[in-house]
């Protein structure tokens, strides 16, 4: 296999929102459910908890008693980095402070960020430079990779956000390309090969999306075996990070899947 797998606690928001396990199993549902050694948090689901020491030691030792390494966080609910209010802009960049301080304790390489903004093309360029700028200064040395994923608005427009990439230009600044986070407004989408290639440069991780599987076990929207070609083609050496977020399989079918898809395409590009 020429990449790893990781499992992004996303793929089972259903579960957890419905009570059905806790935070706190991820790390034994990952190991033992699916057969995975890799973990991307979701903060929303430890949301109260990221200055709570006692609690982010009891993750890293669930963690470390599997064997599962923490690989990052996907920060949402804090904000805008690209506010154009000044004020706000400076509140959201000190929110995930408490994010990067918990991603260095929990072990993790970066956090995963929104680069959400108002205004035109060019002022919302300027306004997430400015806030990434500001928030890479921070996390740098803590050792966290601010991580900036396409989801939603001009993000999902991959010359819009490898252009802010280029503009914050920092080593410890990247991308989390997303294989279907494109849609930029209402029936107005940006072609997804085009914008993984544009974004994967940039990548300090992958979302391997997936909602939907045909007879033959391939993702109905995403031609995976092309786009991890390209995810490969860029030199990107990293976990590829299972999203599963479809409703017609549960979540743990779609994990598993998501997982036996990423496999055979995997086995094939090593042949």
């Amino acid at each position: 296999m020429p990449f790893e797998i990781s499992l992004a606690e996303w793929s089972l928001h259903r579960t957890i929102r419905s009570k059905k396990i806790d935070h706190l199993d991820f790390f034994d549902i990952t190991k033992n459910k699916f057969g995975l050694s890799a973990v991307e948090y979701v903060n929303i689901f430890f949301f109260d908890k990221a200055n709570e020491k006692n609690y982010l030691k009891e993750m890293k030792i669930r963690a470390d008693d599997l064997g599962v390494k923490s690989l990052l966080i996907m920060c949402d609910s804090e904000g805008d980095l690209g506010d154009p209010d000044p004020k706000k802009r400076a509140k959201s960049i000190e929110n995930h402070y408490k994010w990067v301080r918990a991603a260095k304790f929990l072990g993790c390489h970066s956090i995963r960020v929104n680069a959400r903004s108002s205004g035109t093309y060019d002022e919302q360029i300027k306004l997430a430079t400015d806030g990434l700028q500001r928030l890479t200064e921070f996390s740098k040395d803590l050792g966290i990779n601010i991580i900036v994923e396409n989801h939603g608005g001009l993000s999902s427009n991959g010359t819009w956000l490898s252009n802010v990439i280029q503009g914050v230009d920092h080593p410890m600044c990247g991308t989390l390309p997303d294989f279907g986070n494109f849609k930029i407004a209402d029936n107005i989408w940006y072609d997804r090969y085009k914008g993984v290639s544009e974004l994967v440069p940039f990548a300090k991780g992958v979302s391997a999306k997936s909602n939907d599987f045909d007879d033959q076990g391939n993702e109905t929207q995403t031609d995976y075996y092309k786009m991890i070609k390209i995810v490969l083609a860029s030199g990107y050496d990293g976990h590829i990070g299972i999203e599963y977020e479809g409703n017609k399989l549960d979540e743990i079918d779609g994990i598993l899947a998501t997982k036996k898809l990423l496999e055979r395409v995997g086995t094939s590009l090593s042949l």
